[in-house]
């Protein structure tokens, strides 16, 4: 049984991912291992996939292998699939085999194929991180979608895509106030969007940010399947800077 002061520590470390991810993992990052492990090791499993999405590869590699196995594999295949890809080139042989035997084959293939990415493509820093629905959805189903993220994580757009997965178009996330809930997004949604593909070079993504200024570029396979996506880098703040402007003046138009 915990003891109060325990108790006490694990309920401010969840508070703290949950309202600064970012903060979070990185104080807990500047921690033994042992004491991250204490600290995080009876957190939800939820609040586990927040802190080590956010936390450097090789600390969180570190403190996940220390974690009991189902728990560990259970959290894992759960990340974002960039940082886990990360995670595992951190990993021992004998334990990257002992963890892709508890998860599912799809997912390690997905795994394999990001680890297979050059360094300096758009698909070793593409996340799968994203918010996609299809044509027939309504707004109504992207609002309560988006009602189950923090309000810091509400993602800038939303992608929609035809039933086998294919990119059909775009909707930002403020537009959706405008529009009827009842209202289809194939109806409502942008077919003028920017794309890369994994293959791409991250020097490319970063002139497609300039050119488009647009907050996240969907990363879509031959075929036009959404893959994943990347977001506005920090080297690029003009992107945000337009994007935030173009939208205030579509806004207006609107009244």
């Amino acid at each position: 049984m915990l003891s109060p002061a325990e108790t006490l520590a694990h309920l401010i470390t969840e508070k703290f991912i949950t309202a600064a991810p970012e903060a979070a993992a990185k104080a807990l990052a500047g921690l033994a291992t042992h004491e991250t492990l204490i600290l995080i090791s009876p957190l939800k499993a939820q609040t586990l996939i927040t802190c080590f999405n956010h936390m450097e590869p090789c600390k969180a590699a570190a403190v996940l292998r220390r974690l009991p196995a189902r728990q560990g594999a259970y959290v894992f295949s759960r990340l974002d699939v960039v940082q886990a890809a990360r995670m595992m080139r951190e990993f021992s042989q004998p334990y990257r085999e002992k963890l892709s035997a508890a998860l599912k084959p799809e997912f390690v293939a997905l795994l394999n194929q990001v680890l297979a990415y050059p360094a300096s493509s758009v698909g070793a820093v593409m996340s799968t991180d994203f918010v996609s629905l299809k044509t027939d959805a309504k707004v109504s189903d992207a609002v309560e979608r988006l009602k189950t993220f923090p309000r810091k994580k509400i993602p800038a757009v939303c992608f929609v895509t035809a039933k086998d997965g294919q990119l059909k178009g775009v909707i930002r996330t403020a537009e959706m106030l405008f529009y009827p809930h009842s209202s289809a997004l194939g109806s409502v949604m942008s077919g003028d969007f920017a794309s890369l593909s994994a293959q791409d070079s991250q020097q490319k993504a970063l002139v497609l940010f300039q050119q488009t200024q647009s907050p996240l570029l969907p990363v879509v396979d031959k075929s036009g399947k959404l893959l994943g996506v990347v977001a506005v880098p920090l080297q690029c703040p003009a992107a945000k800077a337009g994007w935030f402007k173009r939208l205030r003046a579509r806004f207006a138009n609107k009244k």
